[in-house]
């Protein structure tokens, strides 16, 4: 999977080190692919983020220690997706004035081709219709959230990121990392209440 973002080459690194961080990147990459999906809404966008949050880590922080190079990715990735959404409110900003509002609907992302696959297991369809249905559900609801409370939610419930490791990602206080986290799982909570068992 790695060929499909185009997994930085760690050049004259020493094999182990260059090992561990090809791993480092196999393990992370779709989970980052879905956060960076989640805050763009566009699969290539996505695609390019995480794949040059890869590269900034494998150029500046490929000769750290690995036991940083977690949160050092999620920060980059945080700050990738942060600029993602500037320069696209600035580029809105100029069509409206060079061509009136948006059309609702341009642009949107195509659907997941995962999503398209039979399911091995031979599950019953009124079970997995039901489980499509959640899981379309949440992943609405996550991309609803404002940006920091969805990137907090999917760091911390995702990544498993401790509130410190967080907040480095982030570049925020930890103080900031709980209160988008507690909103995060409140407004989730009660969009999603139809789900509940």
């Amino acid at each position: 999977m790695q060929e499909a973002f185009g997994v930085p080459e760690t050049g004259g690194a020493d094999p182990d080190r260059r090992a561990a961080l090809d791993r480092f990147l196999g393990e992370v990459q779709v989970r980052a692919f879905r956060m960076a999906h989640f805050a763009t809404g566009d699969r290539e966008e996505a695609l390019d983020i995480v794949q040059d949050a890869m590269f900034a880590l494998v150029r500046g922080y490929g000769g750290r220690p690995p036991a940083e190079w977690r949160p050092l990715f999620f920060r980059v990735l945080q700050n990738r997706i942060r600029d993602w959404h500037r320069r696209t409110a600035v580029r809105r900003r100029w069509r409206r004035w060079l061509h009136g509002p948006d059309r609702e609907g341009e642009g949107a992302a195509a659907g997941d081709p995962l999503q398209e696959v039979a399911d091995p297991g031979g599950r019953d369809p009124s079970d997995a219709a039901a489980d499509r249905a959640a899981r379309d559900a949440l992943e609405r609801a996550i991309r609803e959230l404002p940006l920091r409370q969805q990137q907090a939610f999917l760091l911390r419930a995702w990544e498993g990121l401790g509130v410190a490791e967080t907040a480095a990602a982030m570049g925020c206080s930890e103080g900031s990392v709980k209160t988008h986290y507690s909103r995060a799982v409140h407004a989730l909570r009660r969009r999603l209440e139809a789900y509940r068992p």
